[in-house]
């Protein structure tokens, strides 16, 4: 454990700047508790406050830049794509853009505080055609607020996270394996969580192909597009005959949706 927290100091900045982007590009490798370490040992002098911070928000600034062009030019394809990378079931999509939508700049404030808004916000941001200037303004506040927070944090609370570090040490070797299988499990329940959401969500899934004969053949079929107003955004286009409907909608306007025939809702 002591080689550990000499690695960290050794290579702190660096260490901390390549986690930080990392996780914001979308991996599952969660940077607060690397941020109260950094925070710790600026604490006790083996590091500085400021500069940890400042690569922190770098770090952030560049990989939220990265994905807000994306968003702005690919649109709604990318935040499946991002859900996928973050092991979270595409039900993150929905809560995010609910978020998103009702508050707009303000979120990204918060956005690094919430697991699933952190990684989606930013291309969300440029598919909505968020101002450039706007997008970074309050992106860097929250960043800001993020890293400065963890990192204060662990600045305040250096005396018992040094206790703490002093107890791991002495476990030696059995800490580092007690935290590798802590990211291990946490990993692994991100995607046994995605993969029981698919195989429920598989039993009642029609493909495209199937939808077409079953309109080429004149079945009588309700097509129910169900897609968030922010994916409708950039792919307007709508199936033959299709109800639009918002899924916070469905409540109020069930009744337009005909029960005499086979219903086939369609999302992102």
């Amino acid at each position: 454990m002591r080689e550990t927290v000499d690695f960290l100091i050794e290579h702190g900045y660096s260490l901390v700047f390549a986690w930080v982007l990392a996780e914001q590009l979308g991996l599952p490798i969660p940077s607060l508790p690397l941020l109260l370490a950094a925070g710790a040992l600026a604490g006790a002098g083996k590091l500085g406050f400021g500069w940890t911070v400042a690569l922190a928000l770098a770090a952030c600034s560049i990989a939220d830049a990265l994905w807000y062009e994306i968003g702005r030019r690919r649109g709604g394809k990318i935040l499946g794509l991002l859900c996928r990378i973050a092991l979270e079931p595409e039900s993150c999509v929905r809560r995010t853009e609910d978020a998103f939508q009702n508050h707009a700049s303000r979120s990204l404030l918060i956005a690094k505080f919430v697991p699933g808004l952190n990684t989606i916000a930013p291309p969300m941001a440029g598919m909505t055609g968020m101002p450039l200037w706007r997008f970074l303004l309050f992106d860097t506040l929250g960043a800001l607020l993020w890293a400065g927070g963890a990192t204060l944090l662990g600045y305040i609370f250096s005396g018992q996270l040094e206790y703490l570090a002093l107890y791991l040490s002495r476990l030696g070797d059995v800490a580092v394996v007690l935290l590798a299988l802590l990211l291990a499990a946490y990993i692994l329940r991100k995607h046994l969580a995605r993969r029981r959401f698919e195989r429920e969500l598989w039993m009642s899934r029609i493909t495209p192909e199937d939808l077409k004969a079953m309109l080429d053949s004149g079945e009588p079929v309700a097509i129910v597009d169900l897609r968030h107003p922010l994916d409708f955004l950039p792919y307007p286009q709508v199936l033959p005959g299709a109800i639009r409907l918002s899924p916070s909608d469905i409540e109020q306007r069930h009744n337009e949706i005909p029960r005499d025939r086979e219903v086939i809702l369609y999302c992102t």
